[in-house]
């Protein structure tokens, strides 16, 4: 563990209230700072000791790895996707599978942090609202550290599989009227009367563990640093911590350049893209998002101008896809790389063929596609959009009809 301190993203000012998500004196969101002067002196070799995964990057984690919470979360595969490549006119192209998470997404790289830290904190109860990865995750985690959980889930907008996640590991799963914002916003409150330790990306360190993710990209390709990396935007966290991550490794010196961050939006639930095609620093949130991507049906994302922070700085892009393109996308991967994913994460690779089509993604770039969830969180969606099971008789002819 790096020494650290939380400050204020919008005023800098030092937050001692471990209890507190947002600045006492100005409101704005808060972020960890880390004093990184110790990881100057190490190699990223120095590292590979330890088995690749969330807590290999303890020198860059805000906690005490002794304390903690793990179920062996990260270590995922980065894929080659050659024929996927060949389709969409990016050869180079590469898929990071966070469907291979202990619990089937990349939240499990911030929940590991988040809980851990609250078992320092010595806190009884944790809890969140969730579109569903995020409730699954730290049911999970909450389990593991014996802490009591709340999830707090928007009425009939959950896919099975997260949902049964979260009650097969035992959380209080509570269905709240309204959408992810109302969740979110009583959740919040439980919080601020000490009832519960809130685990929502809006807490600072959650996203400190999924910056994760972009140190083992970097590991895999063996520091040759990825032209553009594409990522699904929700409550916008993920692309943030891997702005900060690229940051940090900047600031030590193992990397000297940036990939350009790239947020995609489905068109129902699309805040971030419309701020950054208006080339604003702030977005407009959406009342009523709506998008098959359950995941990222976020009209009001908690990071949002941290991701369009992250966008900016390293040149990158933000833009929508149609529910129909995700769907394509997804049987896409699947049917040329065999990766199942959930619909949130085939907007990366939707995005991928829009922006390659438009021109803004060149066809010589190192292109890493950030798939966030498996597609096992949502099986309805995916029998919904394939083909129907084929009645056949129980015959070799029959089949072979069939084949034919």
């Amino acid at each position: 563990m790096s020494n650290h301190k939380v400050v204020c993203w919008d005023c800098g000012c030092d937050v001692d209230d471990p209890f507190t998500n947002i600045c006492p004196r100005c409101g704005g969101l808060l972020t960890v700072k880390m004093d990184l002067e110790k990881v100057k002196e190490k190699k990223p070799t120095d590292l590979a000791k330890e088995p690749i995964g969330v807590w290999r990057y303890a020198d860059f984690l805000p906690v005490d790895k002794k304390h903690a919470v793990s179920i062996k979360e990260g270590g995922t595969p980065l894929y080659s996707t050659k024929a996927l490549g060949a389709e969409i006119g990016i050869p180079d192209l590469f898929v990071k599978y966070e469907g291979a998470n202990p619990t089937g997404s990349f939240k499990d790289r911030g929940m590991t942090v988040g809980v851990s830290h609250a078992v320092e904190l010595g806190v009884p109860t944790v809890g969140c609202a969730s579109t569903g990865n995020t409730s699954a995750s730290l049911a999970a985690y909450a389990a593991k550290a014996g802490l009591k959980c709340a999830v707090f889930l928007p009425s009939g907008k959950v896919a099975a599989g997260k949902l049964a996640q979260a009650m097969f590991f035992g959380a209080k799963v509570l269905s709240i009227d309204g959408n992810f914002d109302d969740a979110l916003a009583l959740a919040r409150k439980m919080a601020e009367e000490r009832k519960i330790y809130l685990l929502n990306s809006i807490n600072p360190f959650r996203p400190e563990g999924q910056k994760s993710v972009l140190f083992e990209i970097m590991d895999q390709l063996q520091y040759d640093v990825p032209d553009r990396i594409i990522l699904p935007v929700g409550n916008a966290a993920n692309i943030w911590a891997i702005y900060k991550a690229i940051t940090e490794l900047k600031e030590v010196g193992w990397i000297d350049k940036m990939p350009m961050l790239t947020g995609i939006q489905a068109e129902g639930a699309s805040p971030i893209a419309s701020a950054f095609a208006a080339k604003t620093n702030d977005f407009v949130a959406e009342e009523n998002p709506e998008t098959i991507a359950t995941a990222i049906r976020i009209g009001n994302p908690i990071s949002g101008r941290k991701a369009l922070k992250a966008i900016y700085d390293t040149g990158g892009y933000s833009t929508t896809v149609p529910d129909a393109e995700i769907i394509a996308a997804q049987k896409l991967l699947g049917r040329r790389e065999g990766v199942c994913v959930e619909p949130a994460s085939a907007a990366s690779v939707a995005g991928a063929k829009k922006l390659r089509e438009m021109g803004i993604i060149d066809r010589d770039e190192k292109v890493v596609c950030i798939c966030t969830g498996n597609g096992l969180k949502d099986p309805d969606t995916i029998i919904n959009n394939c083909e129907p099971i084929i009645k056949c008789a129980n015959s070799v002819e029959a089949v072979e009809n069939i084949l034919n």
